[in-house]
């Protein structure tokens, strides 16, 4: 039956996400079970696309991505795919109508990270940054609005600065293992072989930036994602506090994390501020 096909794919999208990222999979969780199963097909199928680039380096990953690429527009077409996270991924795009723009920008910048080593322009940086990220919290904002247009466009800008702020902080954050063994330098007008504090400063306010104006959409959320959208908000903000108090040289050297029992706190710490409506 397909039912258990189907079941077994949600499953599959579900165990990636808890597999790979412990921090999304805690928001996630933090998430109305009438949506919370939708963001994981979403986040199945940007994971796989980004560990293609990422991580296969024994095999021709431009051949691996190409094979991806045609399968989802394959599962998207038919409906149906033999890869389970495709096959996920698939349903909420037709049960939310999450444009075929969107995806197809996530992979273009995927695509970019075969070959593209350097931004060295802020058009490029800012291009990259929207198929990377933004376009992945507009897909996941279709699916905490319902498909609900106008709320959906009154929010459209929000969530793009929440990607984005979420973005810039893994770059900074994995600073050392994009520069060091992927040889990959996002952050355009910035010799990251010679971070310096100057150029660090730069980089945090414009994450901060971008973070005041993803809160403002946060407190707009139907109450079914606000808890979860605001969980994940926490605890990327205690990241950028951690990097901002790490100087530029130990950046280069180390990945900076936010421990187990620190999430635990933050957890906390946002369900009280969501239940006294202080977000």
């Amino acid at each position: 039956m397909k039912a258990i096909f189907d079941d077994v794919s949600r499953s599959c999208s579900r165990l990636v996400t808890n597999r790979y990222s412990t921090s999304f999979s805690l928001a996630t969780k933090m998430l109305a079970p009438s949506i919370r199963q939708d963001i994981y097909n979403i986040y199945g199928f940007v994971r796989f696309a980004d560990e293609i680039v990422d991580s296969f380096h024994d095999y021709n990953k431009e051949e691996l991505f190409n094979d991806f690429e045609k399968e989802l527009h394959r599962a998207i077409k038919d409906r149906i795919s033999l890869n389970p996270i495709l096959n996920s991924f698939q349903e909420t795009v037709h049960k939310y109508g999450i444009e075929k723009d969107l995806y197809e920008a996530f992979m273009d910048s995927m695509r970019l990270d075969l070959h593209k080593s350097e931004y060295l322009n802020i058009e490029e940086y800012r291009q990259y940054i929207y198929g990377s990220a933004d376009v992945v919290g507009l897909m996941c904002l279709k699916v905490f609005v319902k498909g609900d247009k106008k709320r959906y466009e009154k929010l459209k800008n929000s969530a793009m600065s929440l990607g984005s702020a979420f973005q810039k902080v893994n770059f900074l954050r994995d600073l050392k293992a994009d520069y060091e063994d992927l040889s990959r330098s996002y952050f355009p007008n910035v010799d990251l072989s010679q971070l310096n504090e100057m150029n660090k400063e730069e980089i945090i306010r414009e994450i901060e930036d971008d973070f005041h104006k993803g809160l403002k959409g946060i407190a707009q959320l139907p109450v079914e994602a606000k808890f979860g959208v605001y969980t994940a908000y926490i605890y990327y903000k205690k990241l950028l506090q951690k990097l901002k108090k790490v100087p530029s040289l130990e950046i280069r050297k180390r990945r900076v994390r936010v421990p187990n029992y620190e999430k635990a706190g933050l957890l906390a710490k946002s369900y009280i501020s969501y239940r006294l409506n202080l977000i």
